[in-house]
């Protein structure tokens, strides 16, 4: 589990294409800092598992479903990444819950900036607008982020100096693709509404009955 608080901008080394899957090789000082093979590292919003790590430097396999539903298969040598570990049991958690479970990639398609900070409007895959809340939470490229306006086919946040300066949106683009992962709380609530909305009905009709 993570936050979505990214911890360090990374760098893609190397890329080597296996066919229906491929292997990243990533630099990352602090947090393959402590890590070990079998380890997690959010990659970009996406949970990968530690294969060897070695000067700073960590390799992972990408099955093809994650090539899929994510934009890993479009990084290159030298893509800068956003990195983080998994949260430590009882440790702060400063953004929100975040698996590391890619839902889909949304595209830039609005880009304001300003000296107090920057807007972003990304355009939805289909079928997740419904997550998504004013105010509420909202992955973009392993970032949690709060979503200013919502709506069925985009959302629009906002991203301060920092966001700016220590992830990869710094320099995303209108046209650019990026990794989103809704509130997994949402979806949980969506599938037991769905679960008990048989049962609501019949006691519905049982009340409107004795009326």
């Amino acid at each position: 589990m993570f936050t979505g608080i990214v911890e360090e901008l990374g760098e893609v080394v190397a890329v080597e294409d296996q066919g229906a899957s491929a292997r990243l090789r990533l630099r990352g000082p602090r947090v393959t800092a402590d890590a070990r093979h079998g380890d997690s590292i959010a990659v970009n919003g996406v949970c990968l598992t530690v294969v060897e790590t070695s000067g700073g430097e960590f390799t992972a396999d990408v099955m093809a479903e994650t090539l899929h539903r994510s934009s890993l298969g479009a990084l290159t040598v030298g893509s800068p990444v956003n990195l983080e570990r998994p949260m430590a049991l009882g440790g702060r958690l400063d953004g929100h819950l975040v698996q590391g479970h890619v839902d889909g990639t949304g595209t830039i398609t609005a880009r304001h900036d300003a000296d107090s900070g920057t807007d972003i409007t990304v355009g939805l895959p289909e079928g997740l607008g419904r997550y998504l809340v004013e105010k509420g939470s909202i992955t973009v490229d392993g970032i949690s982020l709060t979503v200013v306006e919502a709506a069925d086919d985009h959302f629009t946040v906002s991203l301060i100096p920092t966001t700016l300066a220590l992830t990869t949106l710094g320099t995303k683009q209108p046209g650019d693709p990026v990794n989103l992962e809704v509130d997994v709380l949402a979806k949980y609530v969506e599938r037991l509404l769905g679960a008990s909305a048989p049962g609501l009905a019949q006691e519905l009709r049982r009340s409107e009955a004795a009326r």
